[in-house]
């Protein structure tokens, strides 16, 4: 009875979380809202510290974000802080289906008093460092095509 009970479990889920699957459709939209919910139902404000530099608030999102992957290890093999061409990515998340979806994480702190450009300033210089160090060589040396890594 229980092995059909999980059995069936399974046969239901596709396998990724609601997160991750939201990330890999682009809609951003659902992520931050699922993300959201996370934040507002388990954290505290100080769990992630309060100025960049002070807490180390990226490590700790960093660790928040890969539990939120880890349930995704039956279709991927999640990476933190491994070095991939002339430097160190945070995450990534490398497809076990070499035709499957990588992506490759960089995460910055954005400080609303101290950054004046914006936050969208703070996510091109993270995909601008993921390029220019070549995050993705051992994705690319792998098999898997520049058109199917998300960074």
């Amino acid at each position: 009875m229980f092995h059909e009970m999980v059995r069936l479990w399974f046969a239901k889920t596709s396998g990724l979380s609601r997160f991750t699957r939201s990330m890999l459709q682009g809609d951003i939209r659902d992520m931050t809202r699922y993300l959201n919910k996370i934040l507002c139902e388990t954290i505290s404000y100080f769990d992630g510290g309060k100025k960049p530099g002070e807490e180390e608030p990226e490590k700790f999102y960093h660790g928040l974000v890969l539990g939120l992957l880890a349930e995704n290890a039956r279709n991927y093999v999640i990476k933190s802080n491994r070095e991939s061409g002339y430097g160190r990515y945070d995450v990534v998340m490398e497809p076990k289906d070499s035709q499957g979806t990588a992506v490759i994480m960089e995460f910055k702190v954005f400080d609303t008093l101290d950054d004046e450009n914006g936050l969208e300033d703070t996510a091109a210089n993270a995909l601008k460092q993921s390029e220019e160090k070549k995050y993705d060589t051992d994705l690319l040396a792998r098999g898997i095509s520049a058109d199917q890594i998300l960074k």
